[in-house]
């Protein structure tokens, strides 16, 4: 079930995806939080199409992204997606992300990303859903998530057609 946008007296009411999971519960998610590279973008190039999809999700999630900017090029990638990126500082990059998940109230939080600096966020989060990339895709980071994709732009249908993630998550 989608909720929908409502406008009340100048204030929005959070937008959300709830889903009613047999055998695994309910999740409500408010949040997606993206892994940049090796996730949304190869050797620090926005994949052809992603702005378009994450544009598309944005009534449904509120969107973030986390990268430690391997290739210096996220300042070009926030432009072209219209959301600056929290940048991660060198060292425990996973336990950043982690607590950036936490901080956002990790019940409401799914989580997309392929590096082993990916695998602590993938494992705080509602949903962790771990992309297959050409950059390559830790087997830490795959064993952190709920669900492993193909490729991001099956990762990011899955918000479009929840009843997805439903028929692979039921037990």
């Amino acid at each position: 079930m989608l909720k929908q946008s409502i406008w009340h007296k100048s204030c929005i009411i959070t937008v959300m995806i709830t889903l009613n999971i047999p055998g695994h519960g309910q999740l409500l998610l408010e949040h997606l939080v993206c892994d940049v590279n090796g996730t949304l973008a190869i050797d620090g190039q926005l994949m052809e199409g992603i702005a378009r999809l994450l544009n598309r999700l944005r009534d449904r999630l509120e969107l973030h992204l986390l990268t430690a900017d391997t290739h210096g090029r996220q300042t070009i990638i926030d432009h072209q997606i219209g959301i600056q990126a929290v940048r991660i500082s060198p060292g425990d990059e996973a336990g950043q992300k982690a607590a950036y998940v936490q901080k956002l109230g990790v019940e409401r939080v799914a989580a997309l990303g392929q590096g082993a600096n990916d695998a602590a966020m993938l494992k705080a989060a509602s949903l962790g859903i771990c992309v297959l990339s050409r950059e390559g895709t830790a087997v830490e980071a795959m064993l952190s998530a709920d669900l492993v994709v193909p490729d991001i732009f099956t990762a990011l249908e899955l918000f479009e057609k929840p009843l997805r993630i439903v028929a692979s998550l039921r037990k």
